[in-house]
């Protein structure tokens, strides 16, 4: 069963690897950073937030500080797909956004797979109870 995580990310739940939802590359392993499985384009700040003063004439130019700041881009190594980029400090280790509890995951998905095998086999589905305003419906 495969899962998406992002609008580049799923998951493959049964091989529990990291998948770029383009090509179906696969990244790695799923219990961990998908990040370590991506090519990484180190950029200088500057060049995403060019100087809005001549460097040559003034010391601050509102241009992020390569000393200070980092972007780093993450790229499906099948495809060339952005995945991910993030603002970080020089030096630091890719930032963990994601960490996702893959057993409960495939609990929920096994679940909702034996949901549809009930109903598609004739079986009276479970009413779906649904909380919120404005949708039309009372309760």
């Amino acid at each position: 069963m495969k899962v998406q995580i992002t609008e580049y990310l799923r998951i493959d739940l049964d091989s529990e690897r990291w998948e770029c939802r383009c090509c179906g590359h696969e990244i790695g392993p799923a219990r961990e950073l998908y990040k370590e499985g991506l090519l990484v384009y180190h950029r200088d700040p500057r060049e995403i937030h060019r100087p809005l003063l001549d460097p040559a004439k003034y010391a601050k130019t509102f241009a992020p500080d390569p000393e200070w700041c980092a972007i780093l881009e993450y790229y499906c190594p099948g495809c060339g797909t952005l995945i991910e980029a993030e603002y970080t400090v020089p030096g630091h280790p890719p930032v963990r956004d994601l960490e996702l509890d893959i057993d409960a995951l495939k609990a929920q998905w096994a679940k909702r797979k034996e949901e549809k095998v009930h109903v598609a086999a004739g079986d009276t589905p479970r009413p779906v109870h649904r909380h919120g305003h404005g949708h039309g419906h009372s309760h």
